[in-house]
């Protein structure tokens, strides 16, 4: 883990990147639903993706803290961290759970942005939450694997050159999280020799998202695409989830903090009546609020980082992070919205957008009232409900 100074110096070079695309990229991308592609690939240039890939593989090497920290500042400065975040938090599984071979074909170029590693293929419509329950399924055949079902929520695959697809290799296990696989798919390679097995459905939400539906039809992979050992796979994505907490609590504190300062800019730049509407406690204790709120998260989200980093078990504490930084994000979003009255809903203001952006955050990637049910039961021990 880098010393305070430096972790500072990583923020300025996150915010120096972040400079270079203003409100106005953002608004434009938004607006047209398009793929924020130059930004990524600035942020690909700079070294800025590749945060958890060790060193030997051409990474830079850091934590998980480190790449929280970059996270946060992207959407501090007004941008959105889910055209990139998924490169991160998918390093997770590869790492700890990939072989040699795979780390040392894929990782290098992934660092360097030959290859780009941005698609999570895990939840299905009737699954939902119940990962265990997925039907998407691999069957062996000679020396490949091949995968046949339906997935929703499947993001950034077009733009991806690599993804990572869960399926269901048995359905007669000990243990319901058994007999589940996590497989490493070269998508270069389905879409050269086998294009009809892929069939990829684009799906428009109320922000800018590039999420798909994925339809596998026979699609046909090597063996040794397999994530670890066949049947493991359920195991190797929590890595991945407690990652993704983590980060996108990175997010939503990101978003917190800049729906204060905007808040805070506007309310002293607002004259109404004589004075700036600031110094109406009406105006000034909503914004304070959320900000202590903002800054509670975001002390958890260090702490679950920490435990992370130190290969400790994190998963309450990812959980809460998430909770507790998307629940102060939606409240300095209404904060900020409230400060700017009407002008809030206008586009040029950008709040509408970030509003739109940071409500994702209570419910993806796990709705904050499982959480509760996560910690009632798990941190808590309190019974089940039926």
């Amino acid at each position: 883990m880098l010393e305070l100074n430096e972790v500072e110096k990583l923020r300025e070079r996150t915010r120096a990147v972040c400079a270079d695309f203003p409100d106005e990229y953002w608004r434009e991308t938004d607006r047209n639903r398009r793929y924020p592609q130059e930004f990524v690939d600035r942020l690909t240039k700079e070294g800025l993706l590749s945060v958890l890939i060790p060193v030997e593989y051409g990474g830079l090497g850091l934590s998980l803290t480190e790449a929280s920290v970059i996270m946060e500042e992207i959407n501090k400065s007004g941008g959105h961290s889910a055209a990139c975040h998924a490169q991160m938090y998918t390093m997770g599984a590869l790492l700890r759970h990939g072989s040699e071979t795979q780390k040392q074909e894929y990782l290098p170029q992934i660092a360097s942005g030959e290859l780009r590693l941005q698609a999570f293929s895990i939840t299905e419509d009737e699954a939902g939450s119940d990962t265990t329950s997925i039907k998407t399924e691999a069957v062996h055949d000679g020396e490949d694997f091949v995968i046949t079902g339906h997935k929703s929520w499947t993001s950034r695959i077009d733009e991806s050159d690599l993804a990572l697809v869960l399926a269901r290799t048995s359905s007669k296990t000990e243990k319901k999280t058994e007999g589940i696989t996590l497989f490493l798919v070269d998508l270069r390679q389905v879409r050269a020799e086998q294009p009809d097995t892929l069939k990829v459905v684009k799906v428009r939400t109320m922000f800018n998202y590039a999420t798909n539906q994925v339809y596998y039809q026979g699609m046909r992979v090597p063996s040794s695409a397999v994530i670890g050992k066949v049947g493991q796979g359920f195991r190797y994505v929590l890595d991945g989830w407690n990652a993704e907490r983590i980060l996108l609590a990175s997010e939503a504190i990101g978003d917190g903090y800049w729906f204060t300062d905007r808040a805070v800019a506007y309310a002293n730049g607002r004259t109404v009546f004589g004075r700036k509407i600031g110094a109406n406690q009406g105006v000034a204790f909503p914004i304070t609020d959320a900000y202590m709120k903002v800054r509670a998260a975001d002390m958890m989200r260090y702490e679950a980082a920490r435990l992370f980093d130190a290969g400790l078990p994190c998963g309450a504490e990812a959980n809460m992070a998430k909770h507790l930084a998307s629940e102060a994000s939606w409240a300095a979003g209404n904060a900020c919205l409230d400060t700017h009255g009407g002008y809030g809903f206008v586009d040029e203001y950008d709040v509408e957008r970030k509003f739109r952006e940071t409500r994702m955050f209570q419910v993806a990637p796990v709705n904050n009232n499982m959480i509760k049910n996560f910690v009632a039961t798990k941190v808590l021990g309190l019974p089940r409900s039926y």
